[in-house]
């Protein structure tokens, strides 16, 4: 900070000047500091020579010079006095200080109600101040008394004030006081000259900014209209989709309804099958009655999944840690996507809670995974990620949400991405890309509602060739979340060595069961496996198995084809029966099938089961 030894001659130091010289030293000293302001032309060094001027002729150790803030300032410190420069004082005084208001008591704030200079030649005995946040900001500084000057302009408006103060009491001289009026005056008309500098430089920015934004609303007009156009028809085109939506909703709603009502009729008439047959000695019809139970059952999750994206389906939302949920899946999707396949996941170390429901998230992550792995024929990356994610107005309204926090759960792959025209019905109840039987296009429509009606939304990004990203957006949960574990459960498979050995692979315990059942009643010795996983680990081993009957879609990373051809490797003699729901042709493409290979397409009946396992043994 520049001192005023530096501006003014050192002859006219307090400690130079003797009384005989003191009225021409005065004039001396107002002439030097009149050509050291009127030459100042940095604003910030015009402020720091004032109240250096101020200080030198009072000898004070302190000094401060404040505007008057007008009712409009823009930070809302109308009729507050705003620190311009301070001489002497620390940091912490000057954050302090730097706005004062009326209400506060200092020299300054009482020159400001009296309208006239204040002087306060110790603090301590200023009864008012006794007691107060400012006497002990005062004492903090080293402050025990001050005086203040107002700052008028020439048609007596004050604009702001030039005070001193002194490490001890003090009052000033008369002398001090009659050259600070003169200060005062010349600092008053600076002042107003660097305000209305000011106002004027405002007003040039403002009328430039108007100039700019005009060339530039000129310029961008035909891409503006553009642009709009767009946005209409993506508005309209959104309306037509939300109709579509929800007049299918209104659809699979009243489908459900009748569906859980024939459930309702089949699963009781097996329970009052199941009640006179327990009265007879039938009991091994037992088992097939559980079984249709458990069909009914997987029909009335086939209705969850019409309802969800109806998003009429019967929530049961808890706060979540969503992090926990994902860790907790990982080894299920790791051994859903398979060995070719690395899953990884990212969580957010911070990530908030959401409130939603647990299991229907689970379904749609996993939904998504086994979308991705489907997508990576060849392998890949699936990656899972959670980020805490902030939305303003536009951002939000870019997915059709409100601003605000929420939870980003989203699923990246790196398979073969999606065309535009593909993306534009993803969404869609019943649409899908998957060949016939493979999918039944209510994935990503239970996704979406669900999502919805969790309070969120789902955004879908993807690029031919590159990958996809499906990211779910629920809103932030303000309650913490329990933590939850996932143990994944254990499976055994139990065999028995009589007769001839097969290996039976499906992943639909029903089907599983029934043709264990069928092909036991036959003779055979059955080995059951639930995914490729197993399988494979079984045609690894040292058990004895003389043909392998497999579904096509498996999951565990390999499907029924590539099992076998993994089993003719390990076991050259192996002979394959496929069991599968589509047409050979369709599940094959134009390759054919290897020697000791069959297909036997479902629906079929025991007897051709039967027949064909004996045709293929007997080869």
């Amino acid at each position: 900070m520049t001192g005023l030894y530096a501006a003014f001659p050192p002859d006219l130091a307090p400690g130079n000047v003797s009384a005989a010289q003191t009225a021409l030293s005065d004039i001396e000293l107002l002439h030097s500091i009149s050509v050291s302001l009127i030459g100042e032309q940095d604003r910030e060094a015009l402020y720091g020579k004032i109240v250096d001027a101020a200080v030198f002729i009072t000898g004070s150790q302190f000094g401060t010079m404040q505007l008057l803030c007008t009712p409009e300032h823009g930070a809302g410190h109308g009729g507050e006095l705003q620190l311009l420069y301070a001489h002497g004082l620390p940091a912490e005084a000057v954050g302090f200080w730097h706005y004062v208001s009326p209400a506060a008591y200092s020299s300054c704030t009482l020159a400001l109600k009296l309208g006239q200079r204040a002087i306060i030649p110790d603090f301590e005995q200023w009864a008012d101040i006794a007691g107060t946040e400012d006497l002990l900001a005062f004492r903090r500084t080293g402050i025990r008394s001050a005086q203040t000057t107002p700052l008028m302009s020439r048609d007596g408006h004050l604009l702001g004030m030039i005070s001193t103060h002194w490490n001890k009491p003090h009052h000033p001289s008369e002398r001090d006081l009659r050259l600070l009026d003169i200060l005062a005056r010349q600092a008053a008309d600076l002042l107003e000259r660097t305000i209305a500098e000011e106002a004027l430089r405002e007003v040039e920015e403002q009328q430039r900014q108007t100039a700019a934004r005009l060339r530039e609303l000129n310029e961008t007009l035909e891409q503006r209209v553009a642009e709009r156009t767009a946005e209409l028809m993506q508005a309209e085109e959104k309306l037509r989709q939300s109709q579509k939506m929800e007049a299918v909703g209104q659809l699979t709603g009243g489908l459900a309804h009748d569906f859980n009502n024939l459930l309702t009729s089949i699963s009781g008439a097996l329970e009052l099958m199941n009640r006179r047959i327990g009265q007879g000695r039938l009991s091994e019809v037992d088992r097939y009655m559980v079984a249709a139970q458990s069909a009914a059952k997987r029909a009335a999750s086939l209705t969850h999944r019409l309802l969800a994206f109806s998003r009429r389906q019967t929530l049961e939302p808890h706060a979540t840690n969503v992090n926990t949920l994902m860790y907790g899946m990982a080894e299920l999707i790791q051994r859903t996507a398979g060995p070719g396949i690395v899953v990884e996941t990212l969580g957010s170390s911070e990530l908030w809670p959401a409130f939603v429901d647990k299991s229907q998230l689970e379904n749609a992550l996993l939904n998504l995974c086994l979308n991705a792995r489907d997508a990576m024929p060849d392998g890949g990356r699936i990656t899972l990620e959670t980020t805490n994610q902030w939305m303003n107005r536009e951002a939000a309204r870019g997915i059709d949400l409100p601003e605000g926090d929420y939870l980003c759960v989203s699923v990246r792959d790196t398979g073969t991405g999606m065309s535009p025209d593909v993306m534009a019905h993803v969404f869609e109840p019943f649409f899908t890309t998957k060949p016939i039987g493979q999918g039944t296009g209510l994935g990503l429509s239970m996704i979406y509602g669900f999502a919805q009606q969790s309070g969120g939304q789902v955004q879908i990004q993807s690029t031919v060739g590159e990958g996809t990203q499906v990211s779910i957006y629920l809103p932030r949960h303000h309650v913490e979340a329990s933590q939850d574990e996932h143990d994944p459960a254990d499976e055994s498979v139990a065999a028995s060595q009589l007769g001839e050995t097969l290996l039976l692979v499906d992943d639909e315990p029903t089907v599983r069961m029934l043709l264990a059942d069928v092909l036991g009643e036959l003779g055979y010795t059955v080995i059951e496996a639930a995914d490729s996983v197993a399988g494979l680990k079984l045609l690894r081993s040292d058990v004895h198995i003389d043909l392998l009957v497999t579904d096509v879609g498996l999951p565990g990373g390999m499907n029924g084809r590539q099992l076998a051809e993994a089993g003719l490797q390990l076991r050259p003699q192996l002979k394959t029966l496929f069991i599968t729901g589509y047409a050979e042709s369709a599940v094959f493409g134009g390759g054919q099938l290897e020697d000791g290979m069959h297909v036997l397409t479902k629906p079929f009946a025991v007897d051709a089961l039967g027949g064909r396992v004996r045709e293929l043994l007997a080869k």
